[in-house]
């Protein structure tokens, strides 16, 4: 089962994406030439008809060079591809992660563009003895949920403060500021989600 599904994956990162098609079907209905395109982009008429066939995957800039003399977005060269991938992984050793301070946080999952309001992102918690976490201390927008994985500690939430022990879950409206605090003797360590994705990891 395992072997079959490493397989698969790999598959799927061998499997190269094809949008040659999206491009002849493009030129003509604008009723340009291979030839007229391939002089406007600047490179050879053989190598856009290799393209549109999918012989070859064209380099970032003859691809932007051939989307812009056909004014295409790249948005809809790619709409497929993102459809195809609905899955997404982040390996464990491979985490984006940011300090604050002497808090650690670790992306689980990135919000995707495309989400929009109902953008989702999830992160990891690691907060020290007598510390606590900064961000959302003046509140925002949309709703969190946090899964407290192990430690105990507070949720001081507007001018109220919730006790939390391992195993606890909580959620609220984030407008109202929020920070968790480590009141334990180990290190705090929780799962965090935020709707619509505020992106902190990233920031």
């Amino acid at each position: 089962m395992t072997v079959s599904q490493n397989s698969d994956d790999e598959k799927t990162k061998r499997q190269p994406y094809h949008f040659g098609e999206k491009l002849r079907q493009v030129r003509e209905h604008k009723g340009y030439t291979l030839k007229m395109v391939a002089q406007r982009a600047g490179v050879s008429e053989s190598l856009v008809s290799q393209i549109e066939r999918n012989h070859v995957s064209p380099a970032i800039d003859t691809l932007l060079a051939l989307a812009d003399v056909l004014d295409i977005n790249l948005e809809f060269l790619f709409e497929e591809y993102k459809k195809g991938r609905p899955v997404q992984i982040i390996r464990s050793d491979e985490r984006a992660t940011i300090m604050e301070d002497d808090i650690t946080i670790q992306e689980l999952a990135t919000a995707a563009n495309s989400d929009k309001d109902n953008s989702l992102e999830s992160y990891m918690i690691s907060v020290p003895v007598a510390s606590h976490t900064h961000r959302g201390s003046y509140g925002h927008i949309g709703r969190e949920i946090g899964i407290i994985i192990s430690g105990t500690g507070k949720l001081h939430y507007d001018n109220k403060t919730y006790e939390l022990n391992a195993g606890d879950s909580v959620s609220f409206s984030a407008s109202a500021p929020h920070y968790l605090e480590n009141t334990g003797s180990e290190e705090l360590k929780a799962i965090w989600f935020v709707t619509p994705a505020q992106r902190f990891v990233s920031r």
